[in-house]
């Protein structure tokens, strides 16, 4: 693999090198999540939900290639599962700062537990393993801020 390749491999999968932060990497990773979600939160759902799919399906590729260029299963550095995951979270949720915080929290609570069945999902090999279970993480946070919203709406 050419040390181009490498490189560009480890800026995507690593989040702008955000999960080399050498103190809670996925947590960095999170806050590129939400300096990417402030960007695009204006922007109509079919081309929000666009960078969503856009997300996964290049995290995917770059998380598999990553841990073979790293030698490690689901690196800790890897953290495009957790900007994938944090803008799954916020899909259709308010933009207030409440919200974006909370989801913030929900976000990292979601993927540091594994409730069931996210922590199977990890299991999986290579790329869906490491961003699926981001991705479901992201569903549940979505689920709870909907469900918030809906009941602080009424």
């Amino acid at each position: 693999m050419s040390r181009f390749a490498r490189g560009f491999i480890l800026f995507i999968s690593q989040g702008a090198y955000a999960g080399r932060f050498p103190v809670a990497p996925g947590t960095a990773g999170t806050v590129v999540g939400l300096l990417l979600f402030l960007v695009i939160k204006s922007l109509a759902p079919g081309w929000y939900l666009s960078i969503c799919v856009f997300l996964f399906l290049v995290g995917t590729w770059a998380a598999g290639r990553a841990e073979k260029v790293l030698g490690c299963t689901d690196c800790p550095s890897i953290v495009i599962d957790e900007i994938a995951g944090y803008i799954v979270a916020m899909f259709m949720v308010p933009t207030s700062w409440g919200f974006i915080i909370a989801g913030f929290i929900l976000f990292r609570a979601f993927d540091i537990v594994k409730p069931w069945p996210l922590k199977r999902l990890q299991d999986l090999h290579g790329g869906p393993g490491v961003m699926l279970d981001d991705i479901g993480a992201g569903i549940y946070t979505n689920i709870a801020l909907q469900t918030a919203a809906f009941f602080i709406s009424r």
